[in-house]
């Protein structure tokens, strides 16, 4: 019988840096599951690890900040999916960022960002879909050149390994 990865191994999604702010904690990951989920109203969904340190701070975060990042920006997605912040490493110290609508973090290298409300959380296994309304948005350069994508990170060893 086929496996499910005979599917899932063809798939190259775009990656995202998806950062949240909750009082005084910041924390930021690399995340490959995410899409526009409504045109009226925009909405989009980003799925976090509930192991991952970045789910913890989103769950009492109002606003989440979602990134594009370009093909060239390996460091970037390096610092976001190769570390994790459960051990006290603060990720936010080695990038550039500012904040953003609601307190959270923008980074400022980023080809693409929007702040979202958090309207919903939707469960999905070992991941949870924050439902998110678009309140602010930018970008770096409006040409609009090619993303990063999952095949550009098969070098980052994951900060927390699938449970």
């Amino acid at each position: 019988m086929p496996h499910m990865d005979e599917f899932t191994d063809r798939l190259d999604p775009d990656m995202y840096v998806v950062t949240a702010v909750a009082g005084e904690e910041r924390a930021g990951c690399l995340v490959g599951f995410a899409s526009q989920c409504s045109l009226r109203p925009v909405r989009f969904v980003v799925w976090l690890s509930e192991a991952n340190r970045t789910f913890r701070v989103a769950r009492s975060a109002r606003f989440l900040a979602v990134h594009l990042l370009g093909p060239e920006q390996s460091g970037l997605a390096e610092i976001f999916g190769g570390r994790t912040g459960d051990d006290g490493h603060d990720k936010f110290r080695d990038v550039r960022w500012r904040p953003g609508h609601g307190g959270t973090a923008v980074l400022e290298d980023a080809e693409a960002w929007f702040v979202g409300r958090a309207v919903e959380r939707v469960g999905g296994g070992d991941h949870v879909g924050f439902v998110l309304d678009p309140v602010e948005w930018g970008a770096r350069d409006a040409s609009g050149g090619p993303l990063l994508r999952l095949s550009d990170t098969y070098g980052i060893e994951p900060g927390h390994p699938v449970e």
